[in-house]
């Protein structure tokens, strides 16, 4: 594609790449068609993961995450770690929440489901769960979504959350730290 079009290819420096034009890494700015993005390496599903934080002008900044972070969830861990995940999740819940969220997959439903046997009292996650039900219903995609509203329904960013401590302890009684009752929840969500 690169060579047929011109177009820059850019790719995370802690990846192997074909000839990416560009590698980045953390903090690096680029500005494809004039729109700034800023580079976040966000590692936990893969060691060198990078996400893109777009600011548009006059509109709420975009996040693209890639497997990362997905609505109501987040990617497994391929090569990184608990910790580091748990630190890229924590690093994306950071910005601010008006944040949209475009993630690398329409797994929606799937997490929400999920997401109510963690948090069976959530409001948040019933609610959204009736809406991305409906737009599913209708062909239409769920995202994307918003930092705040991630915030407010994936468990995954709401690990430092008593209950959500306690549903996994239920699981797992030895999740007693922020790292162990991140890793006990994704164990408990790969076999879900």
């Amino acid at each position: 594609l690169r060579h047929r079009t011109g177009a820059q290819v850019y790719g995370p420096a802690g990846e192997h790449m074909p000839e990416p034009l560009q590698r980045l890494n953390d903090g690096d700015v680029i500005w494809p068609l004039g729109l700034r993005f800023e580079v976040l390496l966000v590692p936990g599903h893969t060691a060198g993961h990078i996400a893109y934080v777009g600011h548009v002008p006059d509109a709420d900044s975009i996040l693209f995450c890639g497997d990362t972070l997905f609505s109501a969830g987040c990617g497994r861990l391929f090569e990184g770690t608990p910790a580091q995940m748990l630190d890229s999740l924590t690093r994306l819940a950071a910005l601010p929440d008006a944040t949209r969220v475009c993630c690398a997959h329409e797994y929606t439903l799937g997490s929400l489901r999920f997401a109510r046997a963690v948090e069976p009292d959530n409001e948040d996650i019933k609610a959204y769960s009736a809406r991305a039900k409906v737009l599913c219903d209708q062909h239409l995609p769920t995202l994307p979504s918003s930092i705040g509203l991630e915030k407010a329904v994936n468990p995954f960013l709401r690990t430092h959350l008593p209950q959500v401590a306690h549903a996994v302890q239920q699981m797992a009684p030895d999740a007693r730290d922020p790292v162990s009752v991140f890793a006990a929840l994704r164990t408990w969500k790969d076999q879900f």
